[in-house]
């Protein structure tokens, strides 16, 4: 136990999808899967961005918004954490905002016992445009503007969302975490490029873990996504990975680790800026 009463290892597991157009098949998938993650130890378990709905279109999330704290999505997450007794961070689920035409892409944190604990809005929305490929969350997504945190009896969870992950002043701005999660479904062509570099260069210069839930093949609506949920310890290795496919990604977070790495290389503390 460290001072504060938190254990010094707990084990943590990432669900990779294939998510398609049909939310109550995703949600299947979903529960076999955090399942599979709760029977093996986990006891945080990590959904990927849009998991619940992968669209033809991009306004397909807009016809299953649901308004904050009610609706089958949450319910099936709040019930679904109570069931297996995991902490569940729910990649991200779309939730009505003020603006006509836009949702808020919001990742929900449910405690072992259904409710709540936290919500974190997507604040950096993903644009990309080479080629054929095109991309712009703006047209149908409401950016979020708080910085997402969550506490458990075990960890400092920072909260972020994919596109978020290029940003690292966000991470700064979250102080010192033992976790952070980043729930994603990066593209092919962006995946192949930075995602591996990024998740490890965030674990390197915020000296934590990193566990990352992504998107992994070819989706119905004929996207791309690159895969690959990992764990990244604070010395920037990967501990867990898997590359395509639907699947379950675990691992152990180590605070002694995360400790030793931030006492022989104090950087958090030389900070001048």
């Amino acid at each position: 136990m460290t001072d504060d009463g938190r254990q010094r290892k707990f084990q943590v597991a990432a669900i990779q999808m294939v998510s398609t157009p049909e939310p109550e098949e995703n949600r299947r998938t979903a529960e076999q899967l955090v399942c599979e993650a709760a029977d093996a130890g986990a006891r945080l378990v990590l959904l990927p961005e849009y998991w619940a709905i992968l669209g033809h279109r991009d306004t397909d999330k807009l016809d299953h918004a649901e308004a904050p704290g009610d609706g089958p999505l949450q319910e099936f997450m709040a019930e679904l954490a109570q069931k297996t007794g995991v902490w569940l961070l729910g990649g991200t689920v779309p939730l009505r905002s003020q603006e006509p035409g836009k949702v808020l892409n919001s990742l929900l944190a449910y405690a072992p016992d259904g409710a709540q604990a936290a919500r974190y809005d997507k604040i950096h929305l993903f644009g990309f445009s080479r080629g054929t490929e095109s991309f712009d969350e703006s047209r149908t997504i409401l950016p979020g503007s708080d910085i997402g945190l969550l506490e458990t009896p075990f960890a400092r969870i920072g909260l972020s969302i994919c596109y978020d992950l290029r940003f690292p002043e966000l991470y700064r701005a979250m102080g010192h975490c033992d976790l952070i999660v980043v729930p994603s479904a990066f593209t092919y062509t962006t995946g192949r490029a930075h995602w591996e570099i990024l998740l490890r260069a965030r674990a390197i210069e915020n000296q934590c873990f990193v566990l990352a839930a992504a998107q992994g093949g070819q989706h119905p609506n004929g996207r791309q996504t690159w895969g690959h949920s990992m764990l990244v310890d604070p010395w920037g290795e990967i501990g867990a990975q898997r590359a395509e496919g639907e699947g379950v990604i675990s691992g152990e977070v180590d605070r002694d680790l995360m400790e030793g790495v931030r006492r022989s290389l104090p950087a958090l503390t030389h900070r001048k800026l």
